[in-house]
């Protein structure tokens, strides 16, 4: 197993109370595998990876609870300086907005050497071959000649595909990309993707791709996960999911995304919107925008349990959800 995270919590201090951005959360990563955390804006996907990087601005943010495991080591007990080394070298993230996660004032060729310098004590000189090299592996046109230039003398596109090769710099086992195709046109995504999928391939690394569009990761992940209000309501293999979901949000999710055979229709959408952390709903955080609502959705927290679902084996379904079989087979 290369990262199991465990009944992880997470909490902000606000000014109008304790906000609980992630409560219980629990997933496990192989290696070469891809896991997918989906969820709208707000259901915890950004704060579970940053307290799994060890990049939570503390405070206001604080982990009250949970184990994070990478390669059997639990990250949360490491000291600081430790989980430095790991980060980078053995995990690494890519974030969603490339063009202020790059620093404006040095080239893209000293941004990505100076991961060489610091982890492999490499010269300036050989630092920025390997430079060259990253850009050329992204594909990146006259990589040589560019590796020179400064992040906003580049397009998104070509800016994510600079923050892949960073990420990927030092080889590590696990990635986390944090929403890596936003602010980007459909082509450009469909680019990103893939080369994001062939390169997961050819290093075998995990991979956590966070997103809030099912459509981006239908052709590329293993497995869903489906996050709300901070906690995972369902898990299932990704076709299997796309199949029949076993969750009201999941199937709520899959029927907003535009579909060629329905054309001119009105656009369906989850009524109401996500609840403020500070005020989570009792029982089920779903239920005031939930069409199976009934009364113990209302008082009755559903825990995440085993699903027999159309095609999946044993253990390989989870559903937080009181009324998971009316869903699935509806």
């Amino acid at each position: 197993m290369l990262l199991e995270v465990h009944d992880l919590h997470v909490e902000f201090g606000t000014r109008d109370g304790v906000a609980h951005a992630v409560n219980g959360v629990s997933y496990r990563v192989d290696a070469g595998e891809t896991l997918a955390v989906l969820g709208e804006s707000g259901s915890g996907k950004s704060v579970t990876a940053q307290a799994v990087m060890g990049i939570l601005d503390t405070p206001p943010g604080r982990i009250t609870g949970g184990r994070v495991l990478f390669q059997g080591r639990d990250l949360l007990r490491l000291k600081e300086e430790e989980r430095r080394r790991v980060r980078g070298a053995e995990m690494a993230m890519i974030f969603q907005d490339s063009l202020s996660a790059l620093n404006p004032v040095l080239t893209v060729g000293d941004q990505l050497g100076e991961m060489f310098t610091v982890h492999r004590g490499m010269s300036r000189r050989d630092a920025r071959l390997r430079a060259v090299e990253l850009m050329d592996r992204v594909r990146i046109p006259a990589a040589a000649q560019r590796v020179g230039d400064y992040p906003h003398q580049f397009s998104g596109g070509m800016r994510q595909r600079i923050m892949i090769a960073m990420a990927l710099a030092l080889e590590p086992a696990l990635v986390i990309a944090d929403e890596p195709t936003t602010a980007l046109d459909v082509t450009v995504q469909a680019q990103v993707m893939d080369l994001l999928a062939e390169l997961q391939r050819e290093y075998r690394m995990g991979l956590v791709l966070i997103t809030h569009d099912l459509g981006v990761v239908a052709d590329v992940a293993d497995r869903i996960a489906v996050m709300y209000a901070g906690r995972i309501v369902e898990t299932a293999p990704v076709h299997d999911l796309y199949k029949a979901p076993a969750h009201p949000y999941t199937r709520g999710l899959l029927d907003s995304i535009p579909r060629l055979d329905l054309k001119g229709r009105e656009l369906y959408a989850i009524q109401g919107m996500p609840p403020s952390l500070t005020r989570v709903p009792p029982g089920c955080a779903f239920h005031p925008r939930c069409p199976l609502a009934r009364d113990v959705c209302r008082t009755d927290v559903p825990p995440l349990q085993a699903v027999q679902g159309p095609g999946a084996e044993e253990g390989e379904r989870a559903s937080a959800c009181h009324f998971w079989r009316e869903c699935l087979h509806g």
